[in-house]
């Protein structure tokens, strides 16, 4: 499993809201604490919107807050958010139809093991135990 680097400042931009317990944050403020290029980080907050993580602000004193309590937003909710269904070592273990080899390969089954094992732990890591 690879995480982008856009997928880590998502991480990071959730740890951050977690952290300040509410309110509307700016992303200049996100951006500027957690080292993340502002442009880049409208971009990924968006995606959080659309996901239902954080919801967003409008106007002179808008930004950015948690849409749900941290311990109901998983690191798996933010990676799927970012960069969908990608919990996988192996493009198979998403979806079998991606080689044709799946049906007969001895190595199948491992990755789609590894695939829900690494999705358990993801999903069992909340955004309230990191804070």
């Amino acid at each position: 499993m690879y995480i982008t680097r856009e997928t880590d400042y998502g991480v990071r931009c959730v740890l951050y809201l977690a952290r300040k317990g509410g309110g509307i944050t700016p992303v200049n403020e996100i951006a500027r604490a957690m080292h993340i290029p502002k442009s880049f980080l409208a971009k990924i907050v968006q995606r959080l919107v659309k996901a239902g993580i954080v919801i967003s602000g409008r106007g002179i004193s808008g930004g950015f807050s948690l849409a749900k309590k941290p311990k109901n937003i998983s690191i798996l909710d933010v990676i799927k958010a970012i960069q969908g269904n990608a919990a996988a070592i192996n493009m198979c273990a998403i979806d079998k139809r991606m080689c044709r080899l799946s049906n007969t390969c001895s190595v199948h089954p491992i990755w789609v093991e590894l695939r829900g094992l690494i999705e358990k732990r993801l999903q069992k890591e909340n955004f309230a135990k990191l804070i």
